[in-house]
């Protein structure tokens, strides 16, 4: 039941998310003298709506996003005499962009407002850099661990590359290190690589490995141990890192703690966006019946998917960090100067600008508002990816969600 309810309420968090996003569109419009026509949650077939005044108002089918309709948004868009003195086209640059980056600026103050209710109302994860707090030995197989025996003796092989308590992992195997799960992940990888290159169980293999020490960075021949885990091969050192800490907060405090812990957010959001390709292959893999990757991108079905599980755990503040954590990707994914998401109809509009600028130093006219017509191959192929990793993504989450509890 609670599932169910977690699962109801995130879906009921991003439906906000999104009417939040595209009302920043419309009330920025209207407040810089243009019409808008439309504003709908969802796509597809119409199941409900009503006009007032120049605006008709409505739901969609499909709950996968919504749009504002602003009369003139280009100049291929068919218009009325009557709405001639609004068209966004003829409104001065600044403004044209302004609102197409009004809904990208409510998805991050909103971002903001959930950090600062979660900093006040539970604390916040402490950002601080993870340490090593504990050097262990690895046993070859989870057979060999009983509850009076570890399974394997010595110090492990992270004690015997030279890892030290206090150590933190910058770098492992070529893969820069931002958590501790980025580590496990490159261990397991390069332990698994091993395994299929002919290293049996039990043995190590050497990659390059970089930690933070003090003031100064240390590299080290990493040696990852060859282990078997859940009927596969994989990499282990035998390390143990100190648990973040909640950080506790008055309304006062809560306003520097918002701050950092949005800087970190922000930070980790575009690290991600960056990687978004490279992990797309894993998510079709995983349709198959492979693992899903723990860093795999989730669309609205596996977020809602990973809310209801965060509710069923009591994970409250964890759920109200994965909406903040919404809000901020759909800020800098909308940012990405691709037609048709909201940076590239403000990199258009820049583009305008330089041009006529440069027109002007020519002694020319300016050219006019940039015909979409030319740049639909480019919208094209940008909706067709982002069609077809939506429903990629969609497929995985239904036959394979992210599991965030064992």
């Amino acid at each position: 039941m609670s599932f169910a309810l977690g699962v109801v309420l995130f879906a009921l968090g991003i439906g906000v998310t999104i009417a939040l996003h595209e009302a920043g569109h419309m009330v920025a419009a209207r407040v810089c003298g243009m019409r808008v026509r439309r504003y709908f949650i969802g796509f597809g077939p119409t199941v409900w709506s009503t006009t007032r005044g120049h605006t008709e108002y409505g739901l969609k089918a499909i709950p996968l996003g919504g749009f504002c309709d602003i009369a003139g948004m280009t100049v291929n868009d068919p218009w009325t005499e009557e709405e001639e003195p609004h068209l966004m086209i003829n409104k001065p640059a600044w403004k044209r962009v302004f609102v197409m980056m009004a809904g990208i600026l409510v998805n991050i103050v909103l971002g903001i407002l959930i950090i600062f209710g979660v900093a006040v109302s539970f604390g916040l994860p402490d950002t601080n850099e993870q340490t090593v707090e504990q050097l262990l030995c690895t046993p070859d197989t989870e057979e060999d661990v009983t509850a009076d025996d570890p399974g394997c003796t010595g110090d492990g092989p992270a004690a015997a590359s030279g890892v030290q308590v206090g150590d933190a992992f910058r770098s492992v195997d070529g893969d820069d290190i931002r958590s501790f799960s980025d580590v496990i992940d490159s261990v397991q990888a390069a332990g698994q690589q091993a395994a299929e290159d002919g290293t049996p169980v039990g043995d190590t293999v050497s990659v390059p490995a970089t930690v933070g020490r003090g003031e100064s960075e240390v590299d080290l021949d990493l040696q990852v141990q060859v282990v078997e885990r859940e009927g596969q091969s994989v990499g282990a050192i035998g390390v143990q890192v100190n648990t973040p800490e909640l950080v506790d907060y008055n309304p006062l405090t809560a306003v520097g703690g918002t701050a950092d812990f949005t800087g970190y957010i922000a930070e980790e959001t575009v690290h991600a966006l960056i990687h978004l390709p490279e992990r797309y292959w894993p998510v079709v893999q995983s349709i198959f019946g492979a693992e899903r990757p723990d860093d795999s991108p989730v669309s609205v079905v596996g977020a809602s998917h990973a809310g209801g599980q965060l509710v069923e755990h009591e994970q409250w503040m964890s759920f109200l960090l994965l909406l903040a954590n919404l809000n901020f990707f759909l800020a800098v994914f909308n940012l990405v100067p691709l037609p048709p998401l909201d940076g590239g109809h403000a990199i258009v509009v820049i583009y305008e600008k330089i041009r006529d600028r440069l027109r002007r130093l020519r002694g020319l006219a300016p050219g006019g508002p940039v015909d979409y017509v030319k740049l639909m191959p480019l919208t094209y192929v940008a909706t067709a990816v982002l069609l077809v990793f939506g429903l990629t993504v969609i497929v995985a989450d239904v036959v394979n969600p992210l599991q965030l509890f064992p």
